[in-house]
């Protein structure tokens, strides 16, 4: 929802200021797919909490695969096939800023994995599991 918000154009400031007011209407009105009454009380049980996700960053705690195109496209403007392509396990050829590729590191769950493709892009895949122990 906070992504949805920002890619709309609302900045933290405005964002903290409608959910201490405890006004999801008027986030409803800016992005009308939501229900923001839920934000709204979760982010006032610990307005600290919630203002350092906003201003700090926050980490998903599981990114599906959708979430990480929704993610790419909502937080930094990052389309498929225009600015990455996808693979079966992921995506490849993503060009972020380094302060984006933070950010992203800094947001993703521990399913997903970045590594440097050598020309100043990156693959996202998915962090592969290890193999079942077999036991003798």
């Amino acid at each position: 929802m906070v992504e949805s918000l920002r890619s709309k154009g609302v900045s933290n400031e405005e964002i903290v200021t409608l959910v201490e007011q405890g006004n999801a209407g008027r986030l409803k009105e800016i992005e009308p797919r939501f229900d923001y009454d839920e934000l709204v009380k979760a982010a006032r049980k610990d307005l600290a909490v919630f203002r350092s996700a906003l201003f700090v960053g926050y980490e998903v705690k599981f990114v599906t695969f959708n979430g990480l195109k929704n993610l790419l496209r909502m937080r930094f403007g990052k389309k498929e096939e225009r600015d990455y392509a996808l693979t079966e396990t992921g995506i490849r050829n993503l060009r972020l800023t380094s302060s984006e590729l933070e950010q992203l590191s800094d947001m993703l769950s521990s399913n997903w994995v970045i590594t440097s493709e050598g020309s100043g892009a990156v693959t996202v895949e998915l962090n592969k599991p290890a193999g079942p122990t077999i036991h003798r």
